[in-house]
């Protein structure tokens, strides 16, 4: 494997250089200079939350490619918030339900849980950590760290300073399996018309974290649902599918979603939520993630939207009955140089989210503006 990570350096760095021209950075000093990051979302940023949470297993091959060992990502590699962290010169994000092995919250936590969505989980959903109660989660934290530091200054060690409550990162990246699992039960009229409704929850969440003393937040819309393997291999009605093989119904519904998460951003509306002092910045992740699939093969790539940890060989190397980790390693393997952006059906490989991770640190803090929306 370590062969062919070296073969794909020069095939990144290109594409790094290529999407990063097509962007301008929002005026300011750049994104660096904050002490901790306090993360919340779904498996799109989970760093083992799920796995601690409720052992949802999470092994073999997942973890490859950096961690060498399952990491609790879903993932053979690193994460958008993982490349974030070391950009920023910090220690990877501990989740926090991980007790296990004394983790470090020195410099934030991470609140994110696979399968999570923004919308309260009912007894029908797998992941009981939804937005809200991961916000409630990191009032828990952060009530039971200022307890802690308040009788033990030497906690500082593992804990929080009080002040980075406040000075800290809030990175957000959730809402896509609120679409995904809506299209079981919805048509996309009714999917669409959902979307005020998840979004409503999303907006309480932010401002219950901004009453709590949270003033910079990193918002990140969300990808191109049309274009997992899992949601094209559903699929019964060829008319929804779009020249790049994705189901255009799907990714309707993901570009209604971000046009609304957008207008949070606005000035008017971010002005209503946030009163006052805060930064809030958007990240077009779907315009980055839809270009790596229709201009894969410019960038190196070869099969946009298969799953390398996956079964049944090319264009989806998917089998519903065969899940990641789930089956014969050697059967999983044997297509894994043909599918670099996907790893397994529902999430993107290390190597492809590398370049999302390059493309919105190139955004900067804003310095004068309280409220700056950051779009290609």
């Amino acid at each position: 494997m370590a062969a062919y990570e070296g073969s794909f350096t020069s095939a990144l760095l290109l594409l790094l250089l290529l999407l990063l021209s097509s962007f301008r950075p929002a005026p300011g000093r750049p994104l660096t200079g904050y002490p901790a990051v306090f993360n919340f979302g779904d498996s799109n940023s989970d760093t083992g939350g799920l796995v601690a949470g409720v052992a949802f297993p999470v092994g073999p091959p997942n973890g490859e490619t950096y961690f060498h060992e399952p990491s609790g990502r879903f993932s053979d590699g690193r994460l958008i918030v993982d490349f974030l962290m070391d950009a920023m010169d910090l220690p990877f994000l501990s989740p926090y339900l991980d007790s296990v092995g004394g983790p470090s919250f020195k410099t934030g936590s991470n609140f994110a849980t696979g399968g999570a969505t923004i919308l309260p989980a009912n007894a029908a959903s797998r992941n009981p950590f939804s937005f809200g109660i991961q916000v409630a989660q990191f009032s828990r934290f952060k009530a039971r760290v200022l307890d802690l530091l308040a009788s033990n200054k030497n906690l500082q060690k593992y804990l929080p300073k009080e002040a980075y409550f406040q000075e800290g990162l809030y990175t957000f990246d959730v809402g896509q399996n609120d679409l995904y699992v809506a299209f079981f039960s919805k048509t996309e009229d009714q999917v669409i018309a959902s979307i005020p409704t998840i979004l409503s929850e999303f907006q309480n969440g932010i401002q219950r974290l901004y009453n709590a003393g949270a003033r910079n937040f990193w918002i990140h819309n969300t990808g191109p649902l049309g274009c997992l393997a899992r949601v094209i291999a559903s699929n019964k009605n060829e008319s929804d599918v779009d020249p790049l093989g994705c189901l255009a119904s799907r990714n309707r519904a993901a570009v209604a979603f971000n046009t609304q998460l957008h207008q949070l951003c606005t000035t008017t509306t971010a002005a209503q939520l946030l009163p006052a002092g805060a930064n809030l910045t958007y990240v077009d992740v779907y315009a980055v993630k839809l270009d790596l699939i229709a201009n894969h093969s410019r960038y190196g790539f070869k099969e946009p939207l298969a799953a390398c940890c996956g079964y049944g060989g090319p264009p989806l190397n998917f089998d519903s009955r065969v899940d990641c980790g789930h089956g014969d390693r050697k059967s999983m393997r044997r297509y894994e140089r043909v599918c670099e952006l996907g790893w397994n059906p529902l999430y993107r490989s290390g190597q492809s989210v590398c370049v999302p991770a390059g493309v919105v640190w190139e955004f900067q803090r804003p310095a004068s503006n309280r409220f700056i929306c950051c779009r290609r």
